[in-house]
């Protein structure tokens, strides 16, 4: 999907201090873990603590604060123990393997990515098919190809991944980060791109950053200092911009900006022709500050263009000293703008691309802007030259998410990807004069798409508003409330929900499944005004809207509660967990992952105070706290009540949202669950939020969830 540039910080979250005495015991002795009748779960039992906190006179209790301490002994264990129970109860399921079979021959093809030129050689990623990380080829001049940089090396496990891969301008040098575990820490090596010999010790602890080369000699990146306490929970609020030449100390490197005040978010980008320094400064995941800086002249200021955080804006490239600038001020969808560098207020913006009714993303590629418009979630592009004139519209292959046509001013050719819920993605080669597509790369899967529909219908929230949602599903499906049916949402943080094609979609819906996507408020779907409709004190409309999308698919017999499982992850885990504790009698299953769960505590974890511009905090007042509270997962399971049979998922390294949100929230559901639906919590042991999880992985959860959805749904075997 295609995101504003701070998505990257959307959702890592922030630390506590406390923690748990040893002497605390987390479960009584290990109670057998065996499937009771009528599926009724025996949990180990875990630990209530006496901690108490307080909030404008007012106590909660926060009994499991001492899962919040990822390296004491007692969370390992206490982890152990769940994925134990989780494990026992899913291999009990009879057509487990029957799904990992089918999701591996669906998986098991060859993924091309669309090329890339640096130097003299043509970059581009391949995996053969079940490889735990794509792999970086190369072809020379005469056509050769080789292996580049090949990540399934970098562990045993498959669980260090490659991140950016960044070349100096004339492609001799590059910089690749790595992540371990899974973690949003990275480290960075710098290599010769011919020789591919390492040029310097690692550069290390470097977070949130990309890597933008100046000449051939050094880059910028961004970091913060390293906390104290957990890398993973502790605290982290102050980022920085450094430059690095080559071939000298890390610890050498010089802060270029970030000293005088904190910013939660700091980046740095060369333009293509060397000649600036682009900086933007946020301290939340909307809005930011942009700065400029000569390159071209020694000791040149850093000059302010946006001096505030009230909008976005980004320099998306440059004319000599004429900038064009994608801005929502004053343009809740988006617009593009000119400026001359040497007054680049505001006020002397002038329309390039004016807003429109639909929300604008845009790339650059071969001396061409491409508009990207957002249509109920859809793709339309539109080409223009730079000077504002409309090249064309371009034809797309179908109804769909288009992204890519980007590239540097000298490309002959761009490329793009095109997908949609039944289409695979597929990359496209485009001629930017002609405007000629042709097929470049598709992939060669068993799967056909002509048995399956999506249909986009407008539903009606509690509200009033109307609300979009795509239905996929195998054609001549019965519409008789008895299929099973996924529930996804997001809802959250500008982000978008557009239509792209999974593997583990495509099996569920062999097997009789409906997949449903709401584009819930809170989104970016429809610009500024559908994300703050979404926030602080109107977060509520988000979860409104995905009960009255489950609604929706009962009331037209797409499904019914029996047959309705609800899925998101991260901000979307806090909608599914939200809803749950609100309806728990609206769904069968909820698939609530890498969460926010703890709404009272999540800004003092990592990063997280920087989503309070969604969120607000339990601190800003008193009526801000008891909204918090009222919806908040953990502080709303209640005792006596019958939840859905619930599987919390989780990375033992998530350093975004932090798993002690998970933790926490699985702790309160098996202690207080009245039904027989298991309330189970699986943790990936040496994973992070999500980004980098190998295919191995990724396989085993996609099958793990399907597999008990589909089980607690009373289905006995698959068609």
């Amino acid at each position: 999907m295609v995101t504003n540039k701070f998505t990257i910080f959307v959702l890592q979250t922030l630390q506590h201090n406390q923690k748990m005495k040893k002497s605390i015991l987390i479960m009584a002795l290990a109670l057998p873990i065996t499937l009771m009748s009528q599926n009724k779960m025996q949990y180990p039992t875990t630990t209530k603590g006496q901690v108490t906190d307080t909030y404008f006179y007012t106590k909660v209790a926060d009994p499991y604060r001492w899962l919040e301490d990822d390296r004491s002994e007692e969370t390992g264990s206490w982890v152990k123990e769940q994925n134990r129970l989780t494990y026992d109860y899913l291999s009990k399921i009879p057509y487990r393997d029957a799904l990992k079979s089918r999701l591996e021959k669906l998986w098991n093809y060859e993924k091309i990515s669309a090329p890339f030129k640096e130097g003299n050689f043509t970059y581009y990623y391949k995996n053969n098919g079940l490889q735990n990380q794509s792999v970086l080829y190369r072809k020379d001049a005469k056509g050769e190809e080789s292996v580049f940089l090949d990540p399934n090396t970098f562990s045993k496990d498959g669980t260090s991944s490659l991140g950016g891969v960044n070349f100096s301008e004339d492609g001799s040098k590059v910089a690749y980060s790595i992540s371990e575990g899974g973690s949003d820490w990275r480290k960075v090596i710098v290599m010769d791109a011919v020789t591919k010999k390492i040029l310097e010790p690692t550069l290390e602890d470097i977070k949130f950053s990309g890597v933008s080369w100046k000449g051939n000699d050094g880059f910028y990146y961004s970091s913060y200092d390293k906390p104290d306490g957990s890398e993973l929970s502790a605290k982290t609020d102050q980022h920085k911009l450094y430059y690095h030449k080559v071939g000298t100390r890390q610890k050498d490197d010089k802060v270029i900006f970030g000293l005088d005040q904190k910013r939660r978010y700091v980046g740095g980008y060369v333009t293509e022709d060397n000649h600036y320094l682009v900086i933007t400064a946020s301290t939340s995941t909307y809005g930011n500050e942009l700065y400029i800086q000569d390159l071209t002249k020694p000791n040149s200021p850093i000059v302010t263009i946006v001096d505030n955080f009230n909008s976005d804006n980004s320099i998306i490239d440059n004319q000599g000293s004429k900038l064009f600038i994608a801005t929502d001020l004053n343009a809740p969808n988006t617009r593009v703008v000119t400026v001359d560098v040497s007054n680049p207020k505001p006020e002397n913006w002038k329309d390039l691309i004016p807003e429109t009714e639909n929300v604008l993303n845009v790339s650059t590629g071969s001396g061409y802007l491409f508009a990207n418009y957002m249509i109920d979630a859809v793709s339309a592009i539109k080409q223009y030259d730079y000077s504002g004139k409309l090249v064309r519209n371009i034809q797309l292959p179908g109804i769909g998410t288009a992204g890519g046509f980007g590239g540097k001013k000298t490309e002959k050719v761009l490329y793009y990807s095109f997908t949609n819920y039944t289409t695979p993605g597929s990359t496209y080669s485009f001629d930017p004069k002609s405007g000629v597509s042709k097929v470049y790369q598709t992939p060669k899967i068993d799967f056909n798409s002509n048995d399956y529909e999506s249909k986009q219908v407008f539903y009606t929230s509690k509200d009033g508003t109307k609300i979009p949602m795509i239905i996929t599903h195998k054609k001549g499906l019965k519409l008789d409330g008895k299929n099973p049916t996924i529930l996804y949402g997001y809802g959250g943080f500008n982000i978008s929900l557009t239509p792209s094609f999974s593997i583990s979609n495509a099996v569920w819906m062999e097997n009789g499944g409906i997949y449903a996507v709401a584009n819930l408020r809170g989104g970016g779907e429809y610009g500024k005004k559908w994300h703050v409709a979404g926030t602080k004190m109107q977060k509520q409309n988000v979860f409104n809207d995905f009960i009255a999308a489950a609604e929706y698919l009962i009331s037209e017999k797409y499904t019914s509660s029996d047959f309705l499982a609800i899925r998101g992850g991260s901000n979307g885990g806090l909608l599914v967990g939200a809803t749950m504790t609100q309806r728990p009698d609206l769904m069968k299953v909820a698939l609530p992952a890498v969460g926010v769960m703890d709404m009272l505590r999540y800004h003092t974890f990592t990063a997280g105070a920087g989503w309070a511009y969604d969120y607000g905090t339990a601190e800003d007042s008193k009526e801000m706290f008891e909204y918090i509270k009222g919806y908040s997962p953990v502080h709303n399971v209640k005792p006596n009540t019958k939840y859905p049979a619930t599987m919390v998922t989780t990375g033992d390294h998530d350093d975004r949202v932090v798993p002690a949100h998970s933790f926490k929230f699985a702790a309160e559901l098996q202690d207080k669950q009245a039904g027989d639906n298991p309330t189970l919590i699986r943790i990936d042991i040496n994973a992070g939020h999500g980004a980098g999880k190998s295919v191995a992985a990724s396989i085993q959860e996609s099958v793990d969830i399907m597999a008990f959805t589909l089980y607690n749904m009373g289905i006995t075997k698959l068609p």
